[in-house]
């Protein structure tokens, strides 16, 4: 299993908007930047996700699962630009904030700091279970 951690503006769509979908879960669509666009290429059914709040809450909310693979997207007109299905699985239980992942020295080289303009990001084991314990949840 590989970690990530995605990215949405909750105004346009929310860990509550995610939640609604049930087991049936949502397309995440959308990803224009073509780094992003490959990490969404290398997951695979029921990789984990941090479900990041991005713009002004900047904190991680949720957990979702990779539920179907790479397709793709709809809204690109272009053709060039795909998107995975995800289903939420779990809420963090204390929402873990940008600050206190930049405070904690342990995920200094973690994708969301080195690159923080990437809406998709690879987020490694040990910084999983180390993010799950901040937000006081299981790491699934």
């Amino acid at each position: 299993m590989q970690y990530w951690l995605i990215k949405s503006e909750p105004n346009a769509w929310s860990w509550e908007d995610q939640v609604k979908r049930g087991a049936k879960g949502e397309h995440w669509d959308g990803v224009r930047n073509y780094q992003a666009s490959n990490n969404m290429k290398a997951m695979k059914l029921g990789d984990r996700c941090f479900f990041y709040h991005s713009v002004k809450e900047k904190q991680i909310v949720g957990i979702v699962e990779v539920c179907k693979e790479y397709y793709p997207d709809h809204t690109d007109k272009t053709g060039r630009f795909g998107m995975v299905d995800v289903k939420a699985v779990a809420p963090m239980k204390k929402p873990v904030t940008l600050a206190e992942i930049k405070a904690e020295p342990r995920l200094s080289e973690l994708a969301l700091i080195r690159q923080s303009r990437l809406s998709v990001v690879p987020v490694d084991e040990a910084s999983w279970k180390l993010i799950c314990q901040m937000g006081e949840t299981s790491a699934i």
